[in-house]
């Protein structure tokens, strides 16, 4: 499991309102939840992109501090993905991971690995 920060002077409820409906939109229904460091975390067991085996995601609330962005993409063998065709959905599965965590903690891909 990753834990993210936002931007400075940014919260996680300001950038992503509502959690459940921005994960669905993302990556898809959500099939139950998983309990991460006290906090509920949205599960989503069957993701519309065939890369992703399983995502967990959701915000972990700790006392005194800003809420961050924990979320766990667990991903299938990339020799299964390509011998089933799904060459394609890789690139898709990259481009849904940066764009979702983008938007939740308005860093780029190159700032979260600097932090």
């Amino acid at each position: 499991m990753k834990e993210y920060k936002m931007r400075r002077g940014e919260t996680l409820e300001e950038n992503i309102p509502d959690m459940e409906t921005t994960v669905e939109d993302y990556f898809g229904s959500i099939t139950g939840t998983e309990e991460y460091n006290g906090s509920d975390l949205y599960v989503v067991g069957d993701p519309e992109n065939p890369v992703f085996e399983k995502i967990v995601v959701g915000a972990v609330k700790y006392s005194g501090k800003k809420d961050k962005l924990a979320v766990h993409f667990e991903e299938r063998d990339a020799a299964d993905v390509i011998a089933e065709g799904n060459a394609d959905a890789a690139q898709d599965a990259v481009s849904a991971k940066n764009d979702f965590l983008l938007e939740a903690t308005g860093r780029d891909a190159k700032a979260r690995r600097d932090s």
